[in-house]
């Protein structure tokens, strides 16, 4: 027999998987520019705030983006350690994170940032949005990128694209990637 405590915790393990999902659909979204999934990600009334590059609504940070990430030929977020604190509907959570940003030839560049997601969370008809998303810089690398060499190791391999011509919609259709 599982108890009312048992039910409890495992609500929270249940929620922080949710969670963990999110931040990283947040990350597949951003990569593949996927503009319309990432907006799915906040609620109505959230604030995305990335310090003196942008702060303000969803709707805002979703408009302004693709001027951005239009300039990189890759990037890819990356989530590591992730700490969700659950209580009911409401939720927070430090995410670190490392973003990689390659701009196009001929003089490419590798920007690498590391830093950690500052979130707030909410759960509304049962689904976890963001309802503010803050961003702390930890570090910055830039680096020229030896295009000789990123194309002996990319040799063979099918290209990442920044849309859904990338593989991955051809291939992972359990994912619901595959159009």
């Amino acid at each position: 027999m599982i108890t009312v405590a048992k039910d409890q915790e495992l609500r929270v393990v249940l929620d922080k998987s949710e969670l963990h999902n999110l931040v990283l659909t947040y990350c597949r979204a951003c990569d593949r520019r996927d503009y319309t999934l990432l907006r799915s990600l906040y609620h109505d009334d959230a604030i995305d705030d990335h310090g003196d590059m942008f702060c303000g609504s969803a709707d805002d940070f979703v408009a302004w983006l693709p001027g951005v990430l239009g300039s990189f030929d890759a990037t890819v977020h990356s989530i590591s350690n992730a700490l969700f604190i659950v209580e009911g509907n409401k939720a927070e959570g430090e995410i670190y994170t490392q973003a990689y940003h390659r701009t196009p030839a001929p003089d490419a560049q590798e920007i690498i940032i590391g830093g950690r997601y500052l979130d707030r969370y909410e759960r509304r008809g049962g689904v976890w949005r963001f309802i503010h998303r803050s961003l702390a810089c930890d570090w910055c690398d830039v680096r020229p990128v030896d295009m000789r060499v990123y194309e002996q190791f990319a040799a063979g391999a099918p290209r990442g694209r920044t849309d859904n011509t990338d593989p991955s919609y051809q291939l992972l259709m359990l994912a619901g990637m595959k159009k």
